[in-house]
């Protein structure tokens, strides 16, 4: 009989697995086929005698077929004991690796946000904010950093024109004014309208440079 395999490869896949479970499967179906054997001798079993009382060999048993089928199972139990290790030691490594790319595929989509903070496609940000103004009273900050002002975005914003243009038309109308402010999005509504101060807003913006 020959013995089993050596240890798992380390880029042990599924399908190797699944052979060693074949392997293993097949290993038992023969030793159960040889203890039927021993069965069939008298059901000598692994430790039955195989001389008389007076020291013959025993003559109602093939003692021959007896030691072939005792040798074998010795044999395919070791073998079966090292392949139950190797796929114990398998499986251990595709739940290692497969939480490793889990924690991988985790690590990446974190990096993906941060990027994505990192490159923000904030196109302005807000220099200053006077008190009783309507862009004070709508929660703008300075330091904001928008994203969408209105209809005007980072994919058509060109110079601040492009949002005058867009509070000159809007007085009296909300605007929705997304920002990032401490690296998050923030969201509210912004009225241009008339007040005590100067403009329709009550802040400054300056662009970002990108």
């Amino acid at each position: 009989m020959s013995t089993a395999e050596g240890s798992v490869d380390s880029g042990i896949t599924m399908l190797d697995v699944q052979q060693l479970i074949a392997k293993k499967d097949e290993m038992e179906a023969q030793i159960k086929a040889y203890y039927e054997v021993l069965d069939d001798q008298k059901g000598i079993g692994m430790d039955g005698a195989l001389v008389d009382r007076e020291g013959y060999p025993r003559a109602d048993v093939d003692i021959y077929q007896v030691r072939t089928a005792r040798h074998n199972i010795i044999c395919l139990q070791n073998d079966h004991k090292s392949i139950m290790k190797q796929i114990e030691d398998a499986l251990h490594q595709l739940h290692a690796r497969e939480k490793e790319k889990h924690e991988k595929d985790k690590a990446e989509a974190q990096s993906e946000v941060l990027q994505h903070q990192n490159s923000s496609p904030a196109f302005a940000r807000v220099d200053t904010v006077t008190a009783g103004s309507p862009a004070s009273m709508s929660g703008l900050q300075v330091g904001d950093e928008i994203i969408a002002f209105g209809t005007v975005n980072t994919s058509n914003f060109k110079t601040l024109q492009n949002i005058a243009e867009v509070v000159k038309h809007s007085e009296g109308k909300p605007l929705n004014i997304t920002v990032v402010r401490d690296g998050k999005s923030v969201s509210f509504g912004l009225t241009p309208q008339r007040w005590n101060g100067k403009g329709l807003l009550g802040c400054n913006i300056i662009p970002l440079k990108r």
